[in-house]
């Protein structure tokens, strides 16, 4: 994803984690909570928006309008503040209006405290190159990680709506956004490690009697892997205790049990982790003629499951119904949300494209009731305004059309 360490910058650092007997894990380190809401959205020849200078007053915001009419291309601007690739998982050249100059801006103005960030592309040069923007306060900033101190985000999408039947990989990669939502550095480490496991598959399909080549890559994929899988696990073992400590019998999103499974995540569970580094790097070694066989590396993070089951019936998630589906990854997404609020103490921006074209009434009104306790500024989008009937008083309403925002 591009993503490179950095300083957060002075504004916000956090101290070590430790365990607390009675509250789960929770930061060592408390700071002032601050309520992070955007005030001000400005786009600048991005997706189908040639220019939009849009005021942002509620805690809860609704965009309405027909299909393709630009409702998720604002959400994919505001993801763009968050660590990645953004909700659409894309190139930034793909954002840039057709026709325009070859770039775009995006930029947003914070309520807390008029703190302005910005990020875009810019034009081509004469040899048609073009330099990513990153800003804050007008002050470059060296890549969307810096934006971590000031903002955060988590975000659900109708993509993930097969999330518990589709293929293990997409649980991992939702399984590094939560991660990613409360340690931004987490991007920087997954991506060391997949450039160490191709130089590993390629040594072992060139070289393989390089032993001194092979030693050096498996220590450095032991040493990222572990870490990697170690963020993973702490995140879903605090994700667990606040599932656990925020559920209701009576709520319509029912309670989910999560687990990970793989090699690397029984190792880093049951050893310390320079053990269980030396245990991993044991195993590539062993595992050499195996992977070469089958022209990648087969255990390692790269390899794990999130592995989600429906906590009252007791059984895996992806055999409960498509309703009771959606209904559990909306309950795991707004305990992410209190999680990062925890953790960061920054509650994120939620993101929530078409969320309620499918839930029931019931749990359409218990989903709004929730998000306005939530504590968090939260953007919806949907085709239909009486979607947004149940919204609470002081929600904003927006109508999008081609390229227009009206309230």
């Amino acid at each position: 994803s591009g993503l490179a360490d950095g300083d957060p910058g002075p504004r916000r650092r956090f101290g070590p984690l430790c365990a607390d007997a009675d509250a789960g894990l929770i930061p060592q380190k408390r700071l002032e909570s601050v309520l992070t809401a955007v005030a001000r959205l400005t786009l600048q020849n991005f997706r189908s928006y040639p220019a939009l200078d849009l005021a942002i007053e509620g805690r809860l915001v609704a965009l309405c309008g027909e299909n393709g009419t630009g409702k998720t291309n604002l959400l994919e601007a505001l993801s763009l503040f968050a660590p990645g690739r953004g909700l659409r998982r894309a190139d930034l050249s793909e954002m840039v209006r057709q026709p325009g100059d070859g770039g775009f801006a995006v930029s947003i103005g914070l309520a807390d405290e008029g703190s302005r960030l910005g990020i875009g592309l810019e034009p081509p040069d004469a040899e048609g190159r073009r330099a990513r923007i990153a800003r804050i306060n007008g002050t470059p900033a060296g890549s969307a990680l810096a934006f971590s101190d000031y903002v955060r985000l988590v975000w659900l999408t109708p993509d993930l709506d097969g999330l518990f039947r589709g293929a293990a990989g997409d649980r991992r990669r939702f399984l590094d956004r939560l991660v990613l939502a409360v340690d931004p550095g987490h991007g920087t480490r997954s991506n060391a490690l997949e450039k160490a496991l191709r130089s590993r598959n390629r040594i072992l399909d060139e070289s393989p009697h390089q032993q001194r080549w092979l030693d050096a890559v498996e220590r450095e994929i032991a040493e990222l892997g572990v870490a990697v899988a170690a963020a993973r696990a702490e995140t879903v073992a605090r994700l667990s205790a606040i599932i656990a400590q925020t559920s209701d019998e009576a709520s319509p999103f029912p309670q989910a049990d999560i687990a990970l499974e793989g090699e690397i995540d029984a190792l880093v569970a049951s050893l310390p982790a320079l053990d269980a580094e030396d245990r991993y790097r044991e195993l590539l070694r062993e595992m050499r003629p195996r992977d070469k066989a089958a022209g990648r590396t087969l255990a390692g993070p790269q390899a794990s499951d999130l592995a989600v089951r429906h906590a009252a019936k007791d059984i895996p998630a992806g055999q409960g119904s498509t309703g009771e589906q959606k209904a559990l990854l909306i309950g795991l997404v707004l305990a992410h949300a209190r999680l990062v609020a925890t953790m960061s103490e920054l509650p994120p921006l939620v993101l929530l494209d078409e969320v309620a074209a499918h839930l029931d009434p019931r749990r359409r009104a218990a989903l709004y009731g929730t998000l306005a306790e939530l504590g968090c500024q939260v953007w919806m989008t949907g085709a239909d305004p009486a979607l947004f009937g149940d919204l609470p008083d002081g929600a904003q309403r927006f109508l999008v059309t081609p390229g227009e925002v009206r309230q």
